[in-house]
Order: C-alpha cells, then sequence, then structure tokens
C-alpha cells in the first residue's frame, strides 16, 4: 500500500500545511477525493439507465440460450457491443475507492512509515473536537455516526437498484440484507480503527449521500429523456 499511501501523505501534508488542522485536513482530503470520484459515479448512473432500456433484450438472450452457456455468452458479448454497454460499468467507483480505503488506513496506522514531515508524524496524535488522539480509536460517536451514514447510503442504493429491472431487483433483495449487516460492521470496526480513518469514512459516505440525491435526478431526467425519443419515433 506504500504506493498509495506515500501520495496520500504529501497531500495530507500539503492541505495540512494550509489549514494547519489535521482533522478538518482529512476532511478536505475526503471531500477532494469523492469529487474526483464524482465523474465515475455520474457513469454508473447512466450505465444503471442504460441497464433499464437493455434489460427485455437482454432477458430474451439469456430465455432463449438458456441451455447452451456459450452460445449465451457470444450473443451477450455480441449485445454489449452493439448497444455500447458495460455492465462492469458500475463497479468503477468502487475499484477506485477501495485502494484509496487501504492506502488511507495503511497511512494512519503507520504514519512513520509514509510521511517524512516531522510536522505531520505530530498531526496525526492531534485532538479534534471530543477525540484527543486522532491516531487513536474514537468508540461510539464516529463508529455510530459512520454506521448510520452508510445505512442511507445503502437505502438509496438499494432504491435505485430496484427501478432498473428484475435481475437488478434481485441484487437489491440481498443489498436488503446488507443494509443492516454492513452498517453493524462499520460501527464495530470503527470502534477498533483510528478515529482519523473512521472520519474518512463518515465524511465519504455523508458527500455520497448528497451525491446520490443529485444523481437521482439524472437518472430521472435520463429515463425522461429517452422516454420522449421513443415516443417521437412512435
Amino acid at each position: 500500500m506504500g504506493i498509495i499511501a506515500k501520495p496520500i501523505g504529501v497531500l495530507l501534508g500539503l492541505i495540512y500545511s494550509l489549514v494547519g488542522n489535521y482533522g478538518f485536513a482529512l476532511i478536505i482530503f475526503t471531500v477532494i477525493v469523492r469529487i474526483c470520484l464524482y465523474p465515475l459515479y455520474a457513469k454508473q448512473i447512466q450505465s444503471t439507465a442504460k441497464m433499464s432500456e437493455v434489460q427485455p433484450k437482454l432477458m430474451a438472450i439469456q430465455n432463449k440460450y438458456k441451455d447452451d452457456k456459450e452460445k449465451m455468452n457470444e450473443k451477450l458479448m455480441e449485445f454489449y457491443k452493439e448497444e455500447n454497454y458495460n455492465p462492469m460499468r458500475g463497479c468503477l467507483p468502487m475499484l477506485v475507492q477501495m485502494p484509496i480505503i487501504f492506502g488511507v488506513f495503511a497511512l494512519l496506522r503507520n504514519p512513520m512509515l509514509y510521511m517524512s514531515n516531522t510536522d505531520m508524524l505530530l498531526a496525526v496524535h492531534e485532538s479534534f473536537f471530543w477525540i484527543k488522539d486522532l491516531s487513536q480509536p474514537d468508540l461510539w460517536i464516529l463508529p455510530i455516526a459512520a454506521g448510520i451514514t452508510t445505512y442511507i447510503s445503502y437505502v438509496q442504493m438499494q432504491a435505485q437498484q430496484a427501478a432498473v429491472g428484475p435481475q437488478a431487483q434481485q441484487a437489491a433483495g440481498m443489498m436488503k440484507i446488507m443494509k443492516y449487516v454492513f452498517p453493524i460492521t462499520i460501527v464495530v470496526m470503527g470502534r477498533s480503527f483510528p478515529a482519523g480513518l473512521t472520519i474518512y469514512w463518515f465524511i465519504g459516505t455523508f458527500v455520497q449521500i448528497l451525491f446520490n440525491i443529485r444523481l437521482k435526478k439524472i437518472r430521472m431526467n435520463l429515463v425522461a429523456n429517452k422516454g420522449k425519443t421513443k415516443n417521437k419515433k412512435k
């Protein structure tokens, strides 16, 4: 994780030198990361809208070739190419986000390995509001706050998946379970993680909730515009 943790350490150091407070530096860093990821989330929404459009044709291919998996995969690949649709596109935000989370985790657990700036080595131990040391766990407030924002984000994602189609609704069924399990897991893990890392998760999911509200409007506009296009063709 050093490849990711070291650049993060440099960026955090730069932000810290501007604001002079490690807690606020973490918050600003998190917002910057989420804003950089926003185009990927927008692409994910476009992919979701596209999925609702191609779902009937997709299911028709799967039903037609259900007894011939090789042929079905071949036809699906042809269909994806014709429709310019990539089913993996919706996973991009998480694939990009996970290395960053691991990098932040590695940085905050072992700051001396990834930070050469002496001021930053001391900064990770600063207090922030009720937190006496950001390198140590906060046992209640931050983990619970992170769990709540994670739950809200999952509810939003579940509603988004349910609006797509039958297959996505099956995935949404799994998310019904995960929307309880994952937030509880975040609360438990947050009580052992450095408070700085829990701040990153809490602020990140809070920003994601705001993004989801905005992206929901974008998705609704995309669906409405496609509906108008179909009516004009008729």
